[in-house]
């Protein structure tokens, strides 16, 4: 089963979207601080991480960048998940992340289909397993 570690400092979404994560047939973790956020993924070691940029306590890039400086959780895809726009794409990506999901286009507010069909597109690109569940309708 493919691990995910969803980090994102607003409650609503990142129980919302856990809850949608989980029920698609991934195993979720969450954290709601970047600190936080090292600390499991040294623990937990998951295949993926969603990264919120703006968190308390150490930033999403800071978080990124000591994640892949770290042997133990360089290995790891960050995936960026951010209501911040896309001109910092590319510089995340230089810092290792390995793929750029806009909140506001994935419309969250609608429901999670959007985000689960995105996240399996990655899923796919990375080799990781995607549950059936997260499969587009």
């Amino acid at each position: 089963m493919t691990k995910i570690l969803l980090v994102d400092d607003s409650k609503f979404l990142r129980l919302a979207t856990e809850r949608a994560l989980a029920r698609a047939g991934y195993d979720v973790c969450t954290a709601n601080d970047g600190e936080r956020a090292l600390e499991i993924a040294r623990e937990k070691k998951p295949d993926v991480i969603l990264l919120d940029m703006l968190l308390p306590k150490m930033t999403g890039p800071d978080v990124l960048k000591a994640l892949k400086k770290d042997p133990a959780t360089a290995g790891i895809a960050v995936v960026v998940f951010t209501g911040l726009s896309q001109k910092n794409a590319v510089r995340l990506q230089k810092d290792g992340a390995c793929a750029f999901l806009d909140k506001a286009e994935l419309g969250l507010d609608k429901g999670s289909e959007a985000l689960l069909v995105a996240l399996a597109g990655i899923m796919r690109k990375l080799n990781l397993e995607v549950p059936a569940g997260a499969m587009a309708k």
